[in-house]
């Protein structure tokens, strides 16, 4: 005759896997982005190429890194976008990292006024109109942008054409 063996689990041992099983469960859902995203990566500053941490969660960021004399360093920001309908939502790491990667203008101390895009330093201060306009060509590998800058007012990116400094501040 065969007969059907029962196993017995103690009620501890029962609670102990589920314990261990909710832990497992609580790492992984932090790992997914309950905790945000953190990772390293290389940006431009000013022109040169340097190592940092972003750490993304609900479409905003904090960028830490050294500056050129090893100061530790940190820049916050995100923002939402708007859908076709109306609805807001957070940016996603990827629009975070095109923001990141945008060209930026410096006005310095001296007066002088800078443009930092990748490797490029490009000092504009003797380039703006008479309107207070300057028109400058970027070089990039995946082709050329277009920017255009007023004085102390904002800029403007294209990868087809200077924007007219009307439609933007």
């Amino acid at each position: 005759m065969n007969r059907a063996t029962k196993r017995y689990i103690p009620r501890l041992a029962v609670a102990c896997m589920a314990i261990v099983m909710l832990l497992g469960m609580m790492a992984v859902a932090y790992a997914a982005d309950i905790g945000g995203i953190q990772r390293t990566i290389q940006i431009w500053f000013q022109g040169e190429q340097t190592d940092a941490v972003l750490e993304i969660q609900d479409g905003e960021y904090t960028l830490g890194y050294q500056d050129a004399d090893g100061n530790a360093q940190k820049i916050h920001g995100g923002g939402i976008a708007i859908g076709p309908n109306g609805q807001e939502r957070s940016l996603t790491e990827e629009e975070i990292l095109e923001e990141l990667n945008m060209p930026e203008v410096v006005y310095e101390d001296d007066g002088s006024v800078w443009v930092y895009y990748q490797s490029q330093k490009i000092d504009i201060s003797d380039k703006f109109d008479e309107n207070g306009v300057c028109y400058v060509l970027l070089k990039d590998v995946n082709g050329d942008r277009y920017m255009t800058i007023k004085y102390d007012n904002g800029y403007a990116t294209s990868s087809y054409k200077y924007p007219n400094p009307d439609t933007f501040n």
